[in-house]
């Protein structure tokens, strides 16, 4: 199933995010893709309020991995801009966080494409420049 959803403003994409944390369930994996700037974060924290989460959410670019535990459910963000190699994440135990309790929201998961398990909610961000520079397009693939 595919939906498209289209932001005008940072605000609509935050509360797309949030709609879809509202929902989400134990054990889903998110999947993140899009360009530089176009939004990832505040989807991410959107989706994180929807969770119940109150704590500031940024990008975990240097640490990888950041897990906020006091929304109703766990969320395991993660920002895999800077792995060379999908070995690299057996170092922060990411099996621990795709099958455990929880759910995982993952930032530019096409660089750790092999190691994703089946079934991933993939949300791809686009920018399309003529609708305008605050347009994004927001592709749902379940």
């Amino acid at each position: 199933m595919k939906e498209i959803i289209e932001s005008r403003s940072a605000a609509d994409t935050f509360a797309y995010g949030k709609a879809l944390g509202e929902k989400a369930v134990s054990g889903e994996i998110y999947t993140l893709v899009g360009d530089l700037g176009v939004g990832k974060t505040v989807f991410t924290q959107g989706f994180a309020a929807g969770l119940g989460i109150t704590e500031p959410v940024s990008s975990p670019t240097f640490t990888i991995l950041q897990s906020y535990e006091e929304g109703r459910l766990t969320l395991h963000h993660f920002d895999v801009y800077r792995i060379g190699d999908a070995a690299e994440m057996d170092e922060i135990g990411y099996e621990d966080c795709f099958y455990g309790d929880g759910v995982c929201l993952i930032e530019w998961a096409d660089l750790i494409r092999e190691i994703l398990p089946e079934g991933c909610v993939r949300i791809v961000i686009e920018k399309d420049l003529p609708k305008g520079f605050d347009y994004r397009r927001i592709i749902i693939e379940r």
